[in-house]
């Protein structure tokens, strides 16, 4: 068992080693979802959080225990396949934290290039905690692709909420916020998202007057929880309330 709260950097060193070889990364299934009108989905493996909520957190726990190693070839004939088979215009990378570090990012940045650089009718959607990118900022200068768009699930409104809801400690809250201000500022297309079940309209606020703080603008989206036993369960353990 891992002791909480941890340090996500070290979480997240540890799960890139694991899942990565090379340039290649640990995915568990590809597969048609009906987000955004409809978009082709690489689950990926690994993530510096482990938050009560998430529903692969088992595989994260353990990311050893899961998934074969692709190549970012091998993700994109399976993305594009489902795409076409399906007339989807959006793909991601998500079930896990697509960007571990470095080695991570280049998979991610491979993946998007190959997919973007002649599918200019495609957009590709990188969803992401933010951490990385907030703790490495100079990785936000090797993103230059038109067509990505960057959604940063935040995990808190605050470094309490942040700490008992990804395991993570508190202190480390700050960093998905500056991911948003630094891609925004670099002329990406990024926005923020939370879970309704966690946030109500004052936690909203709080969290939208911290980013108007750091001059961050845009919409917010919002998710609904899939309610697995296994997650209410996490949920219960962790102190956490659900709003009604």
């Amino acid at each position: 068992m891992i002791e909480l709260p941890f340090n996500p950097i070290e979480r997240a060193e540890f799960a890139e080693k694991i899942a990565t070889s090379g340039l290649k990364r640990k995915y568990y299934r590809f597969r048609p979802a009906p987000y955004y009108g409809g978009i082709a989905t690489a689950d990926t493996i690994g993530c510096c959080f482990l938050c009560a909520y998430c529903w692969n957190y088992k595989r994260n726990l353990n990311p050893q225990n899961f998934g074969k190693f692709y190549s970012p070839q091998e993700v994109v004939h399976k993305l594009l396949d489902i795409a076409k088979g399906k007339n989807f215009r959006y793909l991601r990378l998500t079930g896990a934290e697509p960007i571990l570090g470095k080695t991570t990012f280049n998979h991610f940045l491979k993946i998007a290039h190959l997919i973007l650089e002649k599918n200019s009718h495609l957009t590709f959607i990188l969803e992401t905690n933010g951490l990385i990118l907030g703790y490495y900022p100079d990785l936000i200068k090797e993103i230059d692709l038109k067509h990505l768009s960057i959604r940063i699930a935040f995990k808190g409104w605050d470094e309490r909420s942040f700490e008992r809801i990804t395991g993570a400690k508190g202190e480390y809250f700050i960093y998905p916020l500056m991911a948003l201000k630094n891609l925004q500022n670099f002329g990406l297309e990024a926005w923020p998202a939370v879970m309704e079940d966690f946030f109500n309209q004052e936690k909203i606020d709080i969290l939208k007057e911290k980013m108007r703080k750091l001059g961050i603008i845009g919409r917010m989206e919002t998710e609904i929880l899939e309610r697995y036993p296994y997650c209410i369960e996490n949920i219960k353990n962790r102190g956490l309330e659900l709003n009604t």
